[in-house]
């Protein structure tokens, strides 16, 4: 099966979002971006996987779909997802969390210095 990155963001800006993008393109690693502020379905989908409308959220998926490949990990009611590693989804990861979670899932093989 192939797996492709869908990262759950919005069309203004955001710290997070920003540097998630920074750290996929500097990495030449490829993905697709749904947008919650102008999809419904999506936003109540962040909602329901974080408790909150946390932008990036970062999902391994099957190419084409929308969905984790597999359920995420438990997240307790009302705790911050911020840079949690939930096997298919991360959330606002900072730059080394989200490196890891790209080598985890074989998006890229090593991680590099970024300056």
């Amino acid at each position: 099966m192939k797996k492709e990155l869908v990262m759950y963001s919005r069309t203004y800006g955001c710290p997070f979002v920003s540097l998630a993008k920074h750290i996929l393109d500097d990495y030449g690693v490829a993905f697709r971006e749904i947008y919650i502020n102008e999809d419904a379905e999506a936003r109540e989908r962040v909602l329901d996987w974080t408790g909150f409308l946390s932008v990036p959220t970062i999902i391994v998926a099957a190419e084409g779909s929308d969905l984790p490949l597999s359920p995420p990990a438990y997240l307790e009611v009302g705790t911050s997802p911020r840079g949690v590693d939930r096997g298919s989804m991360i959330t606002e990861p900072n730059n080394v969390e989200l490196l890891a979670w790209l080598q985890h899932h074989d998006f890229i093989q090593s991680i590099e210095t970024l300056e």
